[in-house]
């Protein structure tokens, strides 16, 4: 599929929106803030860390640090990102803020897409064009969506998080569900995610599965992830089975190796974590650039799937909101307050179900081939009623921006039917 627009079929008007747009702005005097900030940072010693083994290697992090403050432009990021609409709404009592794209189409369908963490709103920036207006990308009216991003709660611009250090990813699909059908006026819609947003779209399809169209998700967890003793421990405090093959072993070590270290810290000491990450954008950029290498499928080469500008954009929305402290929160408050079910019926996520998988998450010892059947006949599988499973072999955990254009292909299968 080409993102490049061609001549549409017939178009209808978009319906009234009941909210006043108010574009991004930041502050020039929290850019200057941040340059002095830049400029200051003290650099530790990375002796021996030419292969990466220590984690985040200085070189790599000093050239980005300072292209930050010498190249980096904000205000044509900023420019690109008020090409959409935006709002800041109160749900709740919580401050929220949504990305829109109106549908354009017969009858477009709304559609809110949750992002997780170290995401932002703008990770979805590549499809939501697409998914408004596909008749403008080669594809047929019908299928349009009034696409909503929202920012996570205590993410981006859904900041500062009033007294109630609770949110998590159950709580805010409450909140989502009331932004929608109350603040948005919708008697149905339709919900998609992905990392944590997947867990929260989850969460919508269990709990209030008939007022949804269906669901699309990446990957397929148990609403239950987070819940238990060792939520922080992939492998549950079990030691690594004795005689497995020589290649699931190493499978298994790289595996923990990438998600191991953030799902302790952030679920045992958040906020220790957040005084650094907070006071420093250097340290900052550290650790979310340490997640965004190693879950993407970029070949060793981070700029194959984000460039300098579109890194320093993604961890702008976390700067200038003073927001890496609350959106590392939210795994301890998975586990803190853990999920309860709505409801005693199978599959607990009752609405319509579609999964994109990708290869390089692909669980140890599990192929390509059979990543969809190892799914349906796991653990996981009959937690949702999966009408649309799909895997491709590229693409890493940032789906809709690795590979764009195959999510929207899954996505839109899911709900051809189903509007």
């Amino acid at each position: 599929m080409s993102h490049e627009p061609t001549t549409p079929p017939q178009r209808t008007e978009p319906r009234p929106f009941p909210l006043e747009p108010t574009p991004i702005h930041v502050p020039d005097d929290v850019l200057t803030d941040l340059r002095q900030r830049l400029a200051l940072t003290r650099w530790p010693v990375d002796a021996g860390n030419e292969d990466g083994y220590y984690g985040v290697k200085r070189p790599l992090l000093q050239e980005l640090v300072d292209y930050w403050r010498t190249g980096y432009d904000w205000r044509k990021a900023e420019a690109a990102i008020n090409a959409y609409e935006h709002y800041q709404v109160q749900v709740e009592g919580v401050p929220v803020h949504f990305m829109r794209k109106p549908g354009v189409g017969p009858d477009p369908v709304p559609l809110i897409l949750t992002h997780g963490w170290p995401w932002t709103f703008w990770h979805w920036s590549k499809v939501i064009d697409p998914l408004a207006d596909p008749g403008a990308y080669g594809g047929d009216p019908a299928d349009a969506f009034d696409v909503i991003v929202p920012s996570f709660p205590g993410f981006g611009f859904s900041t500062p998080l009033p007294d109630n250090p609770d949110m998590n990813f159950w709580k805010v699909a409450d909140l989502w569900h009331t932004l929608m059908t109350q603040t948005l006026g919708h008697t149905k819609y339709a919900a998609a995610g992905c990392d944590v947003g997947a867990l929260v779209t989850g969460q919508l399809g269990h709990k209030y599965a008939d007022e949804l169209y269906a669901i699309h998700i990446g990957s397929g967890q148990k609403l239950t992830l987070f819940n238990g003793d060792r939520a922080w421990d992939l492998s549950g405090g079990r030691p690594i089975p004795d005689g497995l093959p020589s290649d699931v072993r190493a499978q298994l070590l790289a595996f923990e190796r990438r998600f191991a270290v953030h799902l302790a810290a952030h679920v045992m000491a958040p906020s220790t974590l957040s005084y650094g990450l907070s006071d420093s954008p250097a340290g900052m950029l550290a650790w979310i650039l340490e997640r965004w290498m190693s879950w993407s499928d970029n070949g060793g080469d981070i700029e194959t799937v984000f460039t300098k500008d579109d890194l320093l954009t993604h961890a702008m929305i976390f700067w200038v909101n003073n927001a890496i402290g609350t959106s590392i929160r939210t795994y301890a408050n998975n586990n803190r307050y853990p999920w309860t079910p709505s409801h005693d019926r199978q599959p607990a996520v009752e609405a319509p179900t579609g999964i994109t998988f990708v290869a390089y998450e692909n669980p140890p010892g599990v192929t390509t081939a059979q990543r969809v059947q190892s799914f349906v006949d796991g653990d996981r599988g009959p937690w949702y009623n999966h009408v649309n499973l799909n895997v491709h072999d590229h693409g890493g955990h940032f789906i809709p921006w690795e590979i764009p254009d195959e999510w929207v292909n899954d996505l839109r299968h899911t709900f051809r039917t189903r509007r």
